[in-house]
C-alpha cells in the first residue's frame, strides 16, 4: 500500500504527486493516459489566472506558482520559458488587476481604441509536451510510482491507500457527485514561429491570444462553457488565425502546423481544494481549476501536500 494515491496525471495531479514525494510520502500516481495525452498537454500554458476571480487562496497559489516557474526557467528546466506579455484591455479599468501582486513588476501603458489600457508584465510559459514528461520522470526518479489505471470510483484508490488526492479534472463531477463541474471548450491553432517573442492577449470577445513558444506560436482561442465537442472546427480555426494576424501582423503567412481542442475542467464557485472524510479514508480534492491549472499548479500542490500529510 502507498501512503497517498494521486488520481489524475495532468498538471495538478503531477505537481501534487511531486510535492508529496518531496515530503517523504510513499506516493503512487494513477492515470489512464500518458502525460502528453492529458488535457494539460493541450494548454497554451501561459501564466495568467484565466477564468478565476479573486480570493486570497487563488492569489497565493498564483504567486507561489509564478515564483516557482521563474526559478525553473532560470535553472533551464526543459519546457519552461518566460515571455514579455501584453494584456490589451477594453473595459476601461484603471485600478490594479487583482492578480498583479503575484506578477512582480506590472506596468500600465496608454493605448488607442478599441483598447483602453495596456498591462505589461513578464510571465512564465510552459511547453507542456516537454515539461509534463520531464515532471513525470522527476517524480519517478524520486521514488514515486506511476500506474496506468482508469478509476470509476474513488473507493478503488481508498482500498489501497489511506489518503487519496482527487485531481481528476472533469471526471470529478461524476466521481464525487459535484454538479458544479463542467467543461469549457478551448480550440487553438499552432503556427510555425516566424520570430515572435512577445505574448499578446486581447480582452475582447471572443478572447484572442498569441503565445510564442520555442518553435511554434499558440493562437487562440475559444471559451465555450458546457461544450463537450473535441473536434476542431475549420471555421473557428480560420477565425482564430484572422484575429491573431490582425493583432500580430508578423504572423501573416505563418504555416499552420497543428490544431487542438481541449476541455478545460472548470467548476462554478472556483477550484475545490479541501479534505473530505470518506468511510474508507480521506480524500483531498484538487479539481476545478479550469483554464488556470498551470497558473495555480505549484502553489496549489503545496496546499494539497499539507492537507494530505
Amino acid at each position: 500500500m502507498a501512503d497517498v494515491i494521486v488520481v489524475g496525471g495532468g498538471i495538478i495531479g503531477m505537481t501534487a504527486a511531486v510535492r508529496l514525494r518531496e515530503r517523504g510520502a510513499d506516493v503512487a500516481l494513477w492515470t489512464p493516459v500518458g502525460p502528453t495525452d492529458t488535457v494539460s498537454a493541450v494548454a497554451a500554458a501561459a501564466w495568467y489566472p484565466t477564468g478565476m476571480y479573486f480570493s486570497p487562496r487563488v492569489l497565493a497559489w498564483a504567486a507561489a506558482t509564478y515564483e516557482f516557474f521563474r526559478r525553473q526557467a532560470h535553472d533551464r528546466v526543459p519546457g519552461v520559458l518566460v515571455r514579455e506579455t501584453r494584456n490589451l484591455e477594453r473595459d476601461g479599468a484603471t485600478g490594479e488587476p487583482w492578480w498583479a501582486p503575484a506578477a512582480r513588476r506590472v506596468r500600465y501603458l496608454p493605448i488607442g481604441p478599441p483598447w483602453t489600457r495596456e498591462v505589461r508584465f513578464h510571465a512564465p510559459m510552459v511547453e507542456m509536451g516537454v515539461y509534463l514528461p520531464w515532471l513525470r520522470d522527476r517524480f519517478e526518479r524520486a521514488g514515486g510510482r506511476v500506474v496506468r489505471r482508469r478509476v470509476d470510483r474513488l473507493e478503488e484508490a481508498l482500498a489501497e491507500a489511506p489518503v487519496v488526492v482527487n485531481a481528476t479534472g472533469l471526471a470529478a463531477g461524476t466521481l464525487c457527485g459535484d454538479p458544479e463541474v463542467h467543461p469549457v471548450r478551448g480550440q487553438i491553432v499552432l503556427v510555425a514561429n516566424p520570430g515572435v517573442f512577445v505574448s499578446v492577449r486581447d480582452q475582447g470577445e471572443p478572447s484572442t491570444y498569441v503565445h510564442p513558444r520555442t518553435r511554434d506560436v499558440v493562437l487562440g482561442g475559444t471559451f465555450q462553457a458546457g461544450d463537450w465537442n473535441t473536434t476542431p472546427d475549420p471555421a473557428t480555426r480560420d477565425a482564430i488565425v484572422e484575429r491573431c494576424v490582425a493583432l500580430v501582423p508578423e504572423l501573416a503567412g505563418a504555416p499552420v502546423v497543428g490544431e487542438k481542442v481541449g476541455l478545460r475542467p472548470a467548476r462554478r464557485g472556483g477550484p475545490r481544494v479541501e479534505t473530505e472524510k470518506w468511510p474508507d479514508g480521506v480524500v483531498v480534492h484538487a479539481y476545478g481549476h479550469g483554464g488556470a491549472g498551470m497558473t495555480l499548479s505549484w502553489g496549489c500542490a503545496d496546499e494539497v501536500a499539507a492537507l494530505a500529510l
